[in-house]
Parts: C-alpha cells; structure tokens; sequence
C-alpha cells in the first residue's frame, strides 16, 4: 500500500509520509531548509525559528509543522530570506561570539549559516552581554557566551542520555543553560562521552583538550556550505 502523497516547496513536487515533518521531507528530497534548534536524534522544538517557512501563505516552523497532501510551501523567498538573516544577526549581536578564537570556528552551525546568506557583519549594534564562563569540569566546560539558547543540550542530556544535566532558567534577556548542581558543572554527572556535548550546534558547550585537533581549512564547512549534504541527496538521488 503506497501511503505517499505530495506536496510542493518552491514550486518543486515533493512526496511525504504520514507522521513526516516538512523539514523530513524536504531532506529526503534534497531540499534544504537551514535550521539551528533542529537535530535529527531530537524532538522537535521549534525554538530558533529559522527554519520558518510559509506554509499555504502563512508562516509554520518546518521542524515542527506536519507535511500533508497538496500543501504549498515557501522556503526561498526573498521575505523568508530576510526574516532568517535578521535572527541569525540577532542571535549574534546578542551574544559574545568572537569566531576568530572559538574552537568551534569551522564546525559551528552559526557561523556557517552566517556565511551561506552572505552576513560578514550584523547590523544591529551589539549587545556585549556579561556572561559566565564554567571549567569546574576535568572534561567539559560552558561558555555561556556563545550559547544561542537552542535547548539542543537539554533535549540530548535528558532524552539521549537520560541525565537531565542541564536546563534553562529566568526569562527574557537573563534566560540562559544552568547545570542540575547547587554550584557548577563539576558537581554534576555530566560525562565526556555525553551526546549533550556533541549536540551543542556553537562553542557553547566543548570538550577539553581536543581544541584545534583539526585545522582550519579540514573542517566540516570549511570546503562546503552548510546543508550541501542534503542538497548533494537531491543532485545524486540514488547514491
């Protein structure tokens, strides 16, 4: 029983399952629709909001919002284009993101959606928040600085690991990641291996001593933009 329907991205026929999610279906057709909250081992969140996308003229989060037979869906207009280089610049200006001295240049989401919409430089004035940094740890430290508040963390920790290490607190502009301990990160049994570090999209959350292991210029978006993996699919669909 063939249970596919299709819909449209952008004017392209895409077909879809039941149960799928845009941001789903347009990855198996090798559309890709950018994205910071979203991650593959995780429930969806719909937090960053970058990957709004218009959905029948109204704006849908695709990570979150079901495919469905005959929907028409924008995720290349100019208007979309805009509101997603605004939040990247935001999330910025917002933070204390000097990439020139992150570990994380190269590999970091952030930086690479920066570069795929052209942004060299945000143009609201920036923030310069004071933020706290945590080494307490042997094998992991926080900088808060550049935390974009994804919840990516907090989604692995609790539901990949099934320790609940870390969790958001306040509101607003003094909303940021706090640790499950009375103190500071060492106090916690958060563990080098733990798949909440490795789903931290910045340099927010790092592993010690494996900073610049790997060169600048061999870095996973150092050859190619982000998201060519998925448009690769679409250019050699029986690979």
């Amino acid at each position: 029983m063939n249970d596919r329907f299709a819909f449209t991205i952008d004017g392209v026929e895409v077909q879809g399952r039941p149960g799928q999610t845009i941001m789903q279906a347009a990855d198996e057709a090798g559309i890709y629709i950018p994205r910071l909250c979203s991650h593959k081992e995780l429930a969806p969140h719909g937090s960053c909001r970058v990957c709004t996308v218009l959905v029948n003229g109204r704006p849908q989060t695709a990570c979150t919002q079901p495919a469905g037979p005959g929907i028409i869906v924008e995720n290349s207009s100019e208007a979309l284009l805009a509101i997603r280089c605004n939040l990247i610049e935001m999330l910025f200006i917002e933070g204390n993101h000097f990439c020139m001295f992150c570990e994380k240049s190269g590999n970091c989401e952030l930086q690479a959606l920066a570069y795929r919409f052209g942004i060299m430089a945000p143009k609201y004035p920036y923030l310069f928040p004071t933020r706290e940094l945590d080494a307490s740890h042997p094998d992991i430290f926080i900088d808060r600085n550049r935390c974009i508040l994804c919840g990516r963390c907090v989604r692995a920790s609790r539901d990949l690991d099934g320790k609940n290490v870390f969790q958001f607190v306040g509101r607003g502009p003094r909303k940021r990641i706090a640790v499950n301990a009375k103190t500071a990160l060492a106090d916690t049994d958060a563990a080098r291996a733990d798949k909440a570090v490795s789903a931290c999209p910045v340099g927010a959350i790092l592993r010690k001593r494996v900073g610049y292991g790997i060169p600048i210029g061999q870095r996973m978006y150092d050859a190619a933009p982000i998201g060519s993996d998925i448009e690769a699919a679409r250019a050699h669909p029986h690979k």
